[in-house]
């Protein structure tokens, strides 16, 4: 088990080092939860409270918390202490599955495939015809990636996940178990004899940038036609639904259980907080921020924050939400 002395911390950290403690950490901990042989972290001045009982031996602080350290006890203040602990989680991150062979003898790759160099296949996995996986792919166990897709470099794809035909997925994503990527778009119209309902064919593809992470169970449907987008850097939680031909901007976060309607457009870095659902062909801005549980009926405005069903100015919501409180009191 790997362990660090504070000082070792700190080197990595580049904070301020507060007080000194003998203890050799061993690793990451709540500040309820820790043993003497871990370190926790304090971003929020309530937390404060809870370090004078915590049983951690150190503590990475925001640097505008006033907190003493105690005996053989240690603070680091740096900046953002979120951040910080985040590079602290990766020192004792636990390695990841191993590969006896590189590419398992059950996997079935079609001969017309083009595998890069230092590739990892597992178990069961299928590769269709004229794929491209670019170097370093890894394929978990029972991942399909069907025909004429590519895959950039070192991109990491776990089990369950299938990849459907035309699509392509950038470098350096990590898609977690059971993603959906190019399943068919939601689309029927009424028969014309008014019985039943038609299948519009979706004959477009999912194009993924680069730096995607997309959580368990989520997905991302094919387009009717061209492309549903997904840009650079965007972060996607687990059970989410991006719908056929939406096109999301870079670095854009959705949290679970949000959706995406067909035809949505994201700016860049836009924001949609948890179960909140956006209305087709609704375009949200640059820089907004819809909040958890909303839904958003019309365009939102970059940098504007919305929140409540149907969603409009946070603000004005919240004065809503406190006027109708103060009417049901009378």
């Amino acid at each position: 088990m790997a362990s660090y002395t504070i000082g070792e911390i700190n080197n990595i950290l580049k904070g301020e080092l507060i007080g000194n403690t003998t203890q050799q950490i061993e690793g990451p901990e709540q500040l309820q939860n820790a043993k003497s042989n871990h370190i926790t972290f304090i971003g929020s001045v309530k937390y404060v409270k809870y370090w004078a009982d915590s049983k951690a031996c150190a503590a990475i602080v925001n640097d505008n918390l006033t907190v003493e350290p105690g005996e053989n006890r240690a603070l680091i203040k740096v900046k953002n202490a979120d951040l910080a602990m985040a590079k602290i989680l990766e020192l004792f991150q636990p390695s990841t599955p191993e590969f006896e062979t590189d590419i398992h003898p059950t996997a079935v790759i079609h001969k017309t495939a083009t595998i890069g160099k230092g590739c990892k296949i597992g178990a069961n996995c299928y590769v269709g015809k004229n794929v491209e996986l670019g170097d370093g792919v890894i394929l978990y166990p029972n991942v399909c990636v069907f025909d004429e897709t590519t895959i950039g470099n070192h991109t990491t794809i776990w089990s369950g996940t299938v990849i459907r035909e035309h699509c392509i997925i950038g470098s350096h994503c990590i898609f977690h178990t059971n993603v959906s990527i190019g399943a068919d778009g939601f689309g029927y119209r009424p028969s014309d004899d008014g019985r039943g309902l038609v299948k519009i064919p979706q004959i477009g593809n999912v194009i993924i940038g680069h730096y995607v992470e997309i959580g368990a169970n989520s997905c991302v449907d094919r387009a009717k036609f061209s492309s549903t987008i997904v840009g650079d850097g965007c972060k996607i939680d687990n059970l989410v639904q991006i719908a056929h031909n939406s096109v999301m901007g870079r670095f854009c976060i959705m949290a679970g259980h949000s959706g995406l309607a067909g035809s949505v457009t994201l700016g860049d870095g836009v924001i949609i907080g948890g179960s909140a659902s956006i209305k087709d062909h609704t375009t949200i801005h640059s820089g907004a921020t819809v909040g958890a549980g909303s839904g958003v009926m019309n365009d939102v405005k970059a940098g504007e924050t919305v929140l409540g069903y149907p969603a409009q100015d946070a603000r004005d919501m919240l004065k809503q939400w406190v006027a109708m409180r103060r009417l049901a009191k009378k």
